[in-house]
């Protein structure tokens, strides 16, 4: 399941997804979580069908729709739960759904609509769907979140956040993926024998240049392993490291990343 408009994982199969899920390789379909017709599509389930065209083309449902964000966020992320707990039970079950949810702090918000919505709506139509949609959330066995971060200051801040407001709202975290790793597995002893090799050459203003290159790399290593450091302190969860991958998304790419996700998991 996409959050992202553009749908990059579709794209990498050169397929275009909308809200109906297609198949874009054997045991492997997609879809895009969309707002309006997540709440259209829960509209018909209360709603009877003859009635529902009525109901959206009427000055009020436009209003709703465009007026009330908590409800079609609810709604969104009632798409989750829905497409386990109330598939038809004449399709088949999916295996496991990976939803690539936004950045964090929209993340969160969409992961907190059901426990504010609760709160507020109480015990009507919509109250008892974000009390079904909490309480998947916070089935462990259902359910669970992987972070995703890099070795930047601000991103590692934001994952501690990140795990500190899971834990509060009871949400499980499986797992951090530690995003666009250095691929270098140099040390500055190496450094040191490239350079003893370059001065006795006639490219030594070439090495030199090479050996700013290499301790930056370097320099990046150390940075992440100090990340990995703080992480593995603080989170008591599986850390996987991805290399970083100097093109952009393609399938070929995504083969990779899952061949490493694979082997390390």
């Amino acid at each position: 399941m996409e959050t992202d408009p553009r749908t990059p994982i579709a794209a990498g199969y050169r397929r275009k997804s909308g809200f109906r899920p297609i198949e874009l390789a054997d045991n492997l379909w997609t879809m895009l979580l969309d707002r309006q017709e997540s709440v259209e599509e829960y509209l018909g389930f209360v709603v009877a069908r003859p009635l529902l065209h009525a109901v959206f083309a009427t000055s009020f449902y436009q209003y709703f729709v465009h007026a009330a964000p908590a409800v079609r966020e609810l709604l969104t992320v009632g798409k989750i739960y829905h497409e386990i707990e109330r598939r038809s039970p004449d399709l088949p079950r999916w295996d496991l759904i990976v939803v690539d949810l936004p950045a964090s702090g929209q993340a969160l918000s969409m992961l907190k609509m059901p426990f504010a919505a609760r709160e507020t709506f109480g015990n009507n139509l919509v109250g008892s769907e974000a009390l079904e949609v909490g309480r998947f959330f916070r089935d462990r066995a259902k359910c669970a979140m992987v972070i995703v971060t890099t070795a930047d200051h601000l991103a590692m801040t934001e994952t501690l956040d990140i795990r500190r407001q899971l834990e509060e709202l009871e949400i499980a975290t499986a797992g951090v993926v530690f995003n666009r790793a250095a691929r270098s597995r140099f040390e500055e002893s190496d450094i040191a024998a490239m350079l003893k090799v370059g001065a006795t050459g006639s490219q030594y203003s070439t090495m030199s240049k090479l050996e700013g290159i290499a301790r930056s790399e370097l320099n990046r290593r150390m940075r992440e392993r100090r990340a990995l450091g703080i992480l593995r302190r603080q989170m008591s969860v599986p850390i996987l490291s991805l290399f970083e991958e100097p093109s952009g998304p393609t399938l070929e790419v995504a083969t990779r990343l899952a061949n490493q996700l694979s082997v390390m998991a």
